[in-house]
């Protein structure tokens, strides 16, 4: 809508926080946009730009199943559904596809290790010295404990390492101990 279109004691539908609802416009901001009321609730709300109006709702339509159409005009809602028992009164639940039948939660598939987890494994074999980022990945391809079709593993590990050192600090599993050479921390090597 355009800001000349919107009058004061007009009803609209209105997007507020992220539904589309009807509003009636109370009067003008002294910030910007519109102080109005949400009809469904009766709540205050701040119209802040004629963009969130989506178009006026004539009278003769009940305010809950006002919702304007992608064209601007207003169409009739779905009707709410009673949700039975144990449900608070009035709750609505959109309604199912008929034939079906929710879908069963599958079994969590084994993860496969992360390049940190390879390099940890390579760092335990590779008898207690320090390792480069480039090296730690030859030997992690080499072993199969990693795969990556990327053009720049070792800076990828390299950037995963110094995040965890940042993130962990103390309780990291793996020690910088020169440029560029990481070996295990004394918490990994228990």
């Amino acid at each position: 809508m355009k800001k000349h279109e919107v009058k004061v004691g007009g009803r609209y539908s209105a997007k507020v926080s992220d539904k589309v609802v009807v509003v009636r416009i109370d009067g003008e901001n002294a910030h910007g946009g519109w102080d109005a009321t949400n009809e469904a609730t009766g709540k205050k709300v701040r119209v802040k730009s004629a963009q969130r109006l989506r178009g006026a709702v004539h009278k003769s339509k009940p305010l809950a199943l006002a919702i304007p159409s992608q064209a601007g005009t207003t169409k009739e809602a779905a009707p709410a559904v009673d949700v039975g028992a144990g449900a608070k009164p009035g709750a609505k639940v959109a309604p199912t596809a008929k034939g079906k039948k929710p879908k069963a939660a599958t079994p969590k598939k084994e993860r496969k290790p992360g390049a940190l987890d390879a390099a940890v494994q390579v760092l335990k074999t590779a008898g207690g010295g320090p390792l480069g980022c480039k090296e730690l990945v030859e030997r992690m391809l080499a072993k199969g404990l990693w795969k990556t079709s990327g053009k720049t593993p070792a800076a990828t590990l390299y950037a995963a390492i110094i995040r965890e050192i940042a993130a962990k600090g103390k309780d990291a599993r793996f020690h910088k101990t020169g440029r560029g050479q990481f070996e295990l921390s004394a918490a990994a090597r228990r």
